[in-house]
């Protein structure tokens, strides 16, 4: 079947041999939060045998990346991964196969942020937050991660709680104070949220406010742009150009949305727009690979389903938008676009869209020795079953 399928990609100019490479290449970091506990802003779902700190986390992440091949990174989150020492965090997740690639503060989740972290009327509230960023910084040094991934609840619910401009100002000032301790290679991911919690207005709203901050803090500083945490009907492939052309685009939280929320696996809801969207990250020579000058970050609570079968299920659906992305003919397309030929445009798009990739996955997997089907290699091995014993 494999070779049926290279018999048909060569005639339309496809390099598979290329391709499969790039598939080999495909990195992705994993969230420690998937691996534990989830729910909703209602309720928290206990499932036995999720991870109940940050070393039974990076255990399931590498059972992940064995089974895929693919997700060799992971993302912590202070405090929810604290531990007393973080070099042997670090060496732990080494002797996994792992590389701690992220570290993301809390901003959100203690009563002084009530009214704000950084954007806080009261200075001593600000200064926690300040000495929280900072000290995830130093974290980065101690695991060597190289990105400071930021979010921030900071927001009014009632007109005339705050002031817009006095309130984005205290934003950048507190950014401004973290931002000269990183290192030269250092990132700061800078992410948005057009509302929740709060629901009048929120500090960063959107691209165009992170982009700004962005600007104004230096080269190190660039947007992150989650999937999620867009009103709906929002041209998500379009901001990731323009971040792309102004050499701003930092980050990726992949998740999926029906509504509001962005709580769901990657590729559930709209798998074109996944497509899409790597259609322009493919264009623009970011694709995910260890060395891409874009991190691609997982960000999913898995309320429902089993937490190491969801990682792998995203995975998968984003393997496959990659996949097919690099099948689009973009000289045929720049052509076609420059031409004004919008139907001949679109079907290009279309053909690559249509094609079952999964055989080119497949092989990719087998020649760099993962499981072909992560999903059944994971319940042939009894990892589930045994974790369950273990941790209750």
């Amino acid at each position: 079947m494999y070779e049926s399928l290279v018999e048909k990609l060569n005639p339309k100019g496809v390099d598979v041999n290329e391709v499969i490479q790039k598939l080999k290449d495909f990195s992705i970091e994993t969230p420690s939060w998937g691996y534990s506990d989830a729910g909703t802003r209602f309720k928290v779902f206990h499932k036995p045998g999720s991870a109940r700190n940050v070393f039974e986390r990076i255990d399931d992440a590498a059972v992940v990346n064995k089974l895929t091949g693919a997700a060799p990174f992971i993302a912590i989150h202070i405090p929810w991964d604290k531990t007393k020492d973080y070099k042997e965090l670090k060496e732990y997740a080494e002797s996994k196969g792992i590389t701690i690639g992220t570290v993301n503060p809390n901003l959100f989740q203690e009563d002084e942020y009530k009214y704000g972290s950084l954007t806080n009327t009261d200075d001593k509230i600000r200064q926690k937050a300040i000495s929280h960023i900072l000290e995830c910084i130093e974290i980065m040094r101690e695991t060597g991660a190289h990105r400071l991934s930021l979010w921030f609840g900071d927001g009014t619910n009632y007109p005339g709680q705050g002031d817009f401009v006095k309130r984005l100002h205290r934003m950048l000032e507190g950014l401004r104070s973290t931002y000269v301790s990183l290192r030269e290679n250092d990132i700061m991911l800078i992410e948005y949220k057009f509302f929740e919690p709060a629901f009048y207005h929120t500090d960063i709203p959107d691209w165009g406010t992170a982009m700004l901050l962005a600007q104004k803090l230096g080269r190190n500083a660039k947007v992150l742009v989650d999937l999620g945490h867009h009103p709906l009907g929002t041209n998500i492939e379009q901001i990731v150009a323009i971040l792309l052309s102004e050499n701003r685009l930092g980050g990726f939280h992949f998740n999926d949305k029906k509504y509001a929320d962005d709580d769901l696996t990657t590729g559930s809801i709209n798998p074109y727009q996944l497509f899409l969207i790597f259609v322009e990250l493919v264009k623009g020579g970011v694709g995910p690979s260890p060395h891409s000058k874009v991190s691609y970050t997982i960000d999913q609570s898995h309320c429902v389903k089993p937490n190491i079968e969801a990682m792998i299920q995203t995975i998968n659906s984003i393997e496959i938008a990659y996949a097919k992305s690099l099948l689009v003919d973009f000289k045929a397309l720049q052509e076609a676009q420059e031409e004004n030929n919008v139907v001949k445009a679109e079907e290009i798009l279309l053909d690559a869209y249509y094609e079952d990739v999964r055989l080119l996955i497949s092989e990719a997997r087998r020649q760099k020795g993962a499981e072909v089907d992560p999903l059944r290699a994971l319940k042939a091995s009894g990892y589930e079953e045994r974790i369950v014993k273990e941790r209750g």
